[in-house]
């Protein structure tokens, strides 16, 4: 079977969510908690604007959603560990036959992490399979979906540390993972970074996925995170990222400054404009009330000029490890 990944941009039938409901995505006390839900409701509500959306959600957990949420939000009831759908749902494929397939990764807590559970969210990329009628195309692969991205015409962003890193492929060289990456989104040119920005080294971060570091605007613009104050370890890691693009051919770069502030209470932010996702008709921005939003507003103008830029505060997801890209998951038309 051929299967094809469409790009981002092309159109979308939904966007997929999942509802925090434990552990530290959720928080502990009632303002964390309160933090948590009202961020990714800002996201779903922000979505659901512009096209379907459909959360899934814990039991105990629907009727306190349905009051943080657009009336437009579908809910639908699912057993979760976490709240990360790029990651735990499925990649949705087009069939060169016709219709759509879901890659279904194995998930294993972003290389086995001390701290993370998965007997659930392994199980929701086959359950959001089931729910839209879409055959299941099983890979062997351990990766999420933060850690790939496609320009829909061959080629796919990769970071050495998520594919090839601890705790997800042992055993597996190079060749094998791109040769299953390709038959699973139809590729066929693979652009591996080293590694990804510093704080997703931390103890609840990714390792290294590229949709914070790197993406596709059309088949040939990349943006790619443009780290500019030289006291942050990032600004090595662009530098990096930005030589390793220009040894590709036909590609056009375009920086995306990160924005000015440089720590938190916990130390270097991977604050990224890089992590916004596009919907039918816009782009929902990370913002972090920062000089610099209004800056990448203005690049995503120009780079999406038939989209509306919509920002949406992300600090409260960043405190929790990912962004705006790392709670969605499209589904193509068919």
């Amino acid at each position: 079977m051929a299967y094809k990944m469409p790009a981002e941009w092309e159109k979308h039938e939904r966007t997929w969510m999942a509802w925090p409901s434990s552990g530290y995505t959720l928080g502990d006390t009632d303002e964390e908690i309160h933090e948590a839900r009202s961020a990714w409701a800002a996201v779903a509500n922000a979505v659901v604007a512009f096209e379907p959306l459909t959360m899934m959600c814990e039991f105990d957990h629907l009727a306190i959603a349905r009051e943080y949420l657009d009336p437009r939000v579908e809910l639908v009831e699912a057993s979760l560990n976490d709240a990360w759908m790029r990651d735990i749902g499925p990649t949705f494929v087009r069939k060169t036959e016709g219709g759509l397939a879901a890659v279904n990764w194995v998930f294993n807590g972003w290389g086995a992490q001390p701290w993370a559970t998965w007997d659930k969210d392994s199980k929701i990329a086959t359950r959001i399979a089931e729910l839209t009628n879409t055959e299941v195309a099983d890979s062997w692969l351990v990766n999420e979906g933060g850690g790939i991205h496609v320009n829909g015409a061959g080629t796919v962003l990769l970071t050495d540390t998520v594919q090839l890193g601890e705790g997800r492929n042992a055993g597996r060289s190079r060749d094998d993972v791109e040769a299953e990456i390709h038959q699973k989104l139809g590729t066929n040119r693979a652009i591996w970074f080293e590694r990804g920005l510093t704080r997703d080294y931390d103890e609840f971060g990714t390792r290294g996925h590229v949709d914070i570091v790197a993406c596709f605007a059309n088949e040939t613009t990349v943006l790619y995170h443009s780290q500019e104050n030289p006291e942050h370890p990032d600004h090595v890691v662009s530098a990096q990222v930005r030589a390793r693009l220009e040894r590709e051919t036909g590609l056009t770069l375009v920086a995306l400054p990160a924005p000015q502030v440089l720590r938190d209470a916990d130390g270097w932010v991977d604050y990224s404009y890089i992590n916004h996702y596009i919907v039918n008709g816009a782009v929902i921005l990370c913002a972090f009330d920062d000089p610099n939003d209004a800056v990448a507003k203005g690049i995503l103008e120009q780079v999406y000029p038939d989209r509306e830029i919509v920002l949406v505060d992300a600090r409260p997801i960043f405190a929790r490890g990912g962004g705006i890209h790392c709670i969605t998951q499209q589904q193509p038309a068919r």
